[in-house]
């Protein structure tokens, strides 16, 4: 499927910052400055902070959906400080599955992420899945990122097939760019994005599936991902936080949405006469 058919997707990650007090009035200010109805905007707080700016931005009538940081693999049982799928109803539409600080800090197996991606279906959640190499891996070359990315999904997505995946997000974040400073050139994501749809199909399903670029993302670089029909929108992590970088980040975006809407527009009208 061509480019022009694939929502463009950006998702701010806060991680662990900010209280509730803090998190509303971040949100508020976050969502006003962001206001593209042509991209899907998605604001991931810390799990305390999940009601505070699902009811900031609901007062302030932004249409911002809100995401979890993280979900459990089990719907319920002796899981202390654990977060499940039904839990974020009302509280979340959006989750992020798989990101590498929970690989890493966690331990999270490719197993244990393909059964928060599971449980996030089930639950109507949309689940930004994130898949990445280490800087090793990339130093080994493009071949060697590209078989780790690809197991890192079929891991993930080997109990899930088909039409269930529909609502899927995918996540590009390469390891050794996350929270350094570095990213990865424009040309390598969109690499990378191709390989995903290349290599995992059916290709009726997996044409559909947003890429985003994640690792580093800024204002100042997002142009050159943003310029790869490949990838549809970013994941991003320290500044999502700001809001000036936020806007900058959204403005381009709303670039390529709305290009991307006139192309499916003429397509239409093409088809019609």
């Amino acid at each position: 499927m061509i480019p022009a058919m694939r929502k463009v997707v950006v998702a701010g990650n806060w991680k662990m910052h900010t209280t509730p007090a803090e998190a509303g009035e971040l949100a508020r200010t976050i969502a006003a400055r962001m206001r593209e109805p042509a991209v899907t905007r998605v604001l991931c707080p810390p799990f305390v902070c999940l009601a505070a700016v699902r009811d900031a931005l609901a007062e302030a009538g932004e249409d911002v959906a809100v995401g979890a940081q993280n979900v459990h693999h089990e719907l319920q049982g002796a899981y202390t400080g654990e977060v499940s799928a039904p839990m974020l109803s009302g509280l979340a539409t959006w989750v992020i599955v798989g990101h590498s600080e929970r690989r890493r800090d966690a331990a999270e197996t490719d197993e244990v992420i393909a059964g928060k991606l599971n449980r996030a279906l089930e639950a109507g959640l949309h689940p930004i899945l994130c898949v990445g190499e280490p800087l090793a891996a990339r130093e080994a070359g493009a071949d060697v990122a590209e078989a780790i990315v690809l197991d890192q999904l079929r891991g993930a997505l080997m109990p899930n097939a088909g039409e269930a995946l529909t609502g899927l997000v995918i996540a590009y974040e390469p390891v050794w760019a996350i929270g350094t400073g570095r990213n990865a050139s424009g040309a390598d994501a969109a690499a990378m994005a191709d390989a995903i749809r290349r290599k995992l199909g059916p290709p009726m399903v997996w044409d559909t599936v947003p890429i985003l670029y994640g690792g580093s993302v800024t204002s100042a670089n997002v142009d050159e991902f943003f310029a790869e029909p490949s990838i549809d929108g970013a994941l991003v992590g320290g500044a999502s936080l700001k809001p000036d970088e936020m806007a900058g980040i959204v403005a381009r975006a709303g670039v390529t949405a709305r290009a991307r809407l006139a192309v499916a527009s003429a397509m239409r009208a093409s088809r019609s006469t």
